[in-house]
């Protein structure tokens, strides 16, 4: 009953553009000259940035109908999704990606929170309702934040409390099997003071497939989310902040293969953080700096009842891992019209817990970076530069084992030419890193099966050498960008047996190569409509990535990922979008045969299409109300993102929201 109803709104908001357009006034050009702080962790021009960089904006996000973060990216078409029922999603970008279990120490693509290490590769964790903008760069970031940020970087920026009257936001959603959220935004500044803020709590039923099959032990009891920034602005240019987050999950389906559906296999899953901040400028904004300390909790539990163990070969003890984080940030920035330099330093720990070996260990890092940019020939030739030294310890401690120590020097070097007004070419090659483990080098343990795993105190951290070049051209009515890349990855940590034990070494070389772009045009503005109609298209093209040890292409990369589509509003209230994502095929491991050794195939090949249609409906004196609805899968394709977890088919979903 709920999907019809929530059909049936659906089809309403679909009339709600006939008398929107028609009574819109014209549509005005703004130009803004757009900022962005993750390439060169602090303010620039983003047409000052050498790397590949993708921004997201809150208007496209609030547009979206995304209701988490690893849904959000996994319509914008930028790399490999891996996506399963229970709140797990990871992302790669050029062929890299965060690690398939949420770690983000095991990860190649980093996740940040307000310029930190958010302590979680897994995406399903971080909601979309108090974020500024996502800022992404596409290629290696480890000179400005060091191990895993070889494939990219996803900076999830949460709102600021504006100087205005406070705002309000209540919202609630129905969908398609038992989907129910309900939130509240809350944000406003006022006598130096600044407040935004969020709380959404959510949960759902079973789902059926694109083939009509009912996939049992899909649904949760809850998914909580909140986000809180606030601060205090003293002396115009000083500001002392605070962010607080948290993601609580409750028993989250944990299905296996559809073909062999668990029926009571759950997961609790959660994510918490709290940073304390301080940044100033003097008056003249020569100098600017930045000092904060994090702290925070990263934690998955996983429960397999009695009940649905044929043969009670497990006593339902969940397992679980348990990952306490804190870290420090100080760094300072001097500008001049000419150049700019920063330099700082950082520092992390990270204590891992978990219910099999290794059980305890502690991974600690130090680093200091040095990041310059110059501008010359009025200021159409830009040159930057970095450099960052990184100090790592791991340990085994429980069961007791080893520590050990490495380090790693990170460079890169970009240049950018403005051709004209609107057009520029740039270059960039960067290096980036990904540090062994703790258990990869100081482990000496017996696994409760006999296995003697002993850690290699002589591994190199994995490396990649990128290449990359691009041209992009920004008017009024037309935007793109095209970039060619290539990266070189060297000593891939793999497993190896040394007599009876179990180690790891460096082994493997792979290249990977390809071409990705971003293209919109604002077709409207050719016949002055009074509103914006937005054709686009996202992609990336890999047209190498190749194992060189044993020239085979490389698994679970996809070979295309595109998503392009049409994006409808005016200056008011109305929006409307129809997103198409294509993802290619790729090569896997099929572990559902079984079988040694384990038999490849080929996956993918399928496009997954979302419509979103939204708009004020009524407007009064102390607020108004809108309505928004979305079709996720509106073709009802039968996909998966992984082999035997095959995504919802067509589903509904109807969103009222108050605004004060």
């Amino acid at each position: 009953m709920r999907k019809k109803i929530t059909a049936a709104l659906l089809g309403g908001t679909l009339l709600l553009p006939v008398s929107s357009i028609a009574e819109q006034p014209a549509v005005k050009e703004v130009t803004i000259e757009e900022l962005v702080v993750t390439a060169a962790r602090s303010a620039e021009p983003l047409q000052e940035v050498t790397s590949s960089i993708m921004v997201i904006d809150a208007e496209e996000i609030a547009g979206s109908g995304s209701r988490d973060l690893g849904e959000l990216l996994a319509r914008k078409g930028i790399g490999h999704i891996q996506r399963y029922p229970g709140g797990l999603t990871s992302i790669g970008i050029r062929g890299f990606r965060t690690d398939a279990l949420g770690n983000d120490l095991r990860g190649h693509v980093l996740v940040l929170l307000n310029g930190r290490r958010a302590g979680s590769g897994n995406l399903t964790k971080f909601d979309c309702r108090n974020i500024e903008r996502l800022e992404i760069i596409r290629g290696p970031g480890a000179v400005q934040y060091g191990s895993a940020a070889m494939g990219g970087v996803i900076n999830i920026i949460t709102r600021q409390g504006r100087e205005e009257a406070p705002k309000i936001e209540i919202f609630g959603t129905l969908g398609s099997f038992g989907y129910e959220e309900s939130g509240i935004l809350l944000s406003g500044a006022k006598s130096g003071f600044d407040f935004s803020s969020s709380f959404s709590r959510s949960g759902s039923d079973d789902y059926d497939t694109g083939s009509g099959k009912e996939f049992s032990n899909t649904g949760d009891d809850h998914k909580d989310h909140y986000s809180v920034n606030a601060g205090f602005t003293f002396m115009e240019n000083h500001r002392l902040g605070l962010i607080f987050s948290r993601y609580d999950a409750a028993e989250l389906g944990n299905p296996g293969y559809l073909t062999a559906n668990d029926l009571d296999n759950y997961k609790n899953s959660s994510n918490d953080s709290l940073d304390f901040s301080y940044q100033g400028k003097t008056t003249d904004n020569s100098y600017t700096w930045f000092i904060r300390y994090f702290d925070g909790q990263d934690k998955d539990s996983w429960h397999d009842p009695v009940t649905s163990n044929a043969g009670g070969w497990d006593d339902g003890i969940p397992s679980s891992t348990k990952k306490d984080q804190q870290g420090g940030q100080a760094q300072i920035s001097f500008d001049r019209d000419i150049y700019r330099i920063t330099t700082g330093g950082e520092w992390v720990e990270y204590d891992t817990e978990t219910t099999w070996d290794p059980e305890k260990t502690e991974y600690k890092n130090y680093a200091g970076f040095v990041l310059a940019k110059a501008g010359f020939l009025e200021r159409k030739l830009i040159v930057d530069a970095g450099l960052r030294y990184d100090q790592y310890k791991v340990e085994v401690v429980e069961p007791a084992g080893r520590d050990e120590n490495d380090n790693n020097i990170t460079p890169s070097i970009g240049i950018i030419y403005q051709i004209s007004d609107n057009t520029r070419i740039r270059a960039h090659y960067g290096e980036a890193f990904v540090m062994p483990g703790a258990d990869q080098m100081g482990a000496d343990y017996y696994s409760p099966w006999g296995t003697h795993y002993l850690g290699n105190p002589d591994l190199d951290p994995e490396k990649s050498k990128t290449w990359e070049a691009g041209i992009g051209y920004e008017g009024s009515q037309f935007f793109g960008e095209i970039s060619y890349f290539y990266s070189d990855f060297d000593d891939k940590i793999e497993p190896k047996s040394v007599g009876f034990s179990q180690s790891w070494e460096n082994v493997g070389n792979a290249d990977i190569s390809g071409i990705e772009g971003d293209l919109s045009l604002d077709i409207a503005s050719f016949f002055n409509w009074k509103y914006v109609v937005t054709p686009y298209i996202n992609f990336v093209y890999l047209d190498r990535y190749r194992d060189n040890e044993n020239h085979e292409d490389l698994k679970y990369i996809n070979q295309w990922n595109a998503s392009y589509g049409v994006k409808i509003e005016d200056l008011d209230s109305f929006h409307a979008r129809l997103n198409f994502v294509y993802t290619g095929k790729q090569y896997i491991d099929d572990w559902i045969t079984g079988g040694y050794p384990t038999p490849v195939k080929e996956m993918g090949g399928f496009t997954v299409a979302d419509l979103t249609i939204g708009s004020e409906i009524m407007k009064f004196n102390f607020g108004s109300l809108s309505l928004e609805g979305t079709i996720t899968n509106l073709f009802d394709k039968n996909y998966a993102y992984v082999n035997g977890y095959p995504m919802p088919g067509r589903s509904f979903f109807m969103t009222l929201t108050y605004n004060y």
